[in-house]
């Protein structure tokens, strides 16, 4: 039983409203954290071994097929990192865009948590949709940043 009671249309109405404030207040919040915050934290981003540098991710999901048809971010938060900025194999270019990849996967883990607070006007099973809406659309998109993240890094470290 929810703490507060709403006709189902108000519940779509609210949960819709609440996902964009919860999905832009956490996109411009992050906005807001000093890159060098993920360059001293890299560790916290760091691929796991069985992740076997993104390649497990290209075979369980076939990530190379659909990522570039995800939307880039920068359409609704103006001054997020634009993949355009990234020219060719520039050090510079390929080091901030590393940096950003660490800042949306954050993002999308930050993404999930306020899936939780459904639960106070939801009816259990929709809070619970609520929930499954949360990690759809947030773990593909963790799933290219730590798919790509390992490539970056490759790059990166051949070209010093």
């Amino acid at each position: 039983m929810p703490l507060i009671e709403l006709p189902l249309l108000w519940v779509i109405i609210v949960d819709t409203v609440a996902w964009v404030i919860f999905h832009l207040s956490i996109s411009m919040a992050a906005q807001r954290i000093p890159i060098d915050w993920f360059a001293q934290h890299k560790r916290l981003f760091k691929a796991f071994p069985w992740e076997q540098e993104g390649r497990i991710w290209q075979r369980l999901f076939r990530v190379k097929k659909w990522k570039g048809y995800i939307p880039d971010g920068t359409l609704f938060i103006s001054n997020g990192y634009n993949k355009s900025q990234l020219h060719g194999a520039d050090a510079s270019s390929l080091y901030d865009f590393l940096l950003e990849s660490r800042r949306a996967e954050c993002v999308h883990w930050l993404s999930i948590f306020p899936g939780f607070v459904f639960f106070l006007w939801n009816p259990v099973w929709a809070a619970w949709l609520n929930i499954a809406y949360a990690v759809l659309f947030n773990v593909p998109l963790i799933v290219v940043q730590r798919f790509n993240r390992p490539r970056l890094e490759r790059l990166l470290n051949s070209s010093r």
